[in-house]
């Protein structure tokens, strides 16, 4: 399973219910877009340092940004930043779940539910 940001945002957060998700996940995986925007939104080095322990810890293995998913993410950008507001990080997220066919687990059903073969987890505070 990918897990989008706002996941491992709920877990630094404190938030029980999507730290249990984690827990429960066999395959934990994030974009490497993910990865970036958590060590961009750290306060700190400290922090920075923390988040890296933490996926280190659980086994996060980092999705890399491959040419496919590049590609892949370009045309939901096309198809899908007007009608819903799908930004550029999302379609990478999501493109990075479809190329390895997994399912993303995201509490944003909002930008991702358009997408076609996007298998989706939706989590629910």
């Amino acid at each position: 399973m990918i897990f989008d940001t706002d996941i491992l945002i709920w877990v630094q957060r404190g938030n029980g219910k999507a730290s249990s998700l984690i827990d429960k996940s066999i395959s934990r995986m994030i974009s490497v877009q993910t990865y970036m925007e958590l060590l961009q939104c750290a306060n700190s080095k400290k922090q920075q340092d923390i988040t890296r322990d933490y996926l280190h810890q659980f086994g996060f293995k980092i999705v890399p940004f491959t040419e496919n998913i590049g590609h892949r993410a370009a045309i939901y950008v096309e198809e899908y930043s007007m009608q819903n507001g799908l930004r550029a990080g999302d379609a990478i997220i999501a493109a990075s779940a479809v190329e390895n066919r997994v399912m993303l687990a995201t509490a944003n059903q909002k930008h991702y539910k358009i997408i076609p073969n996007l298998e989706l987890h939706i989590f629910k505070l």
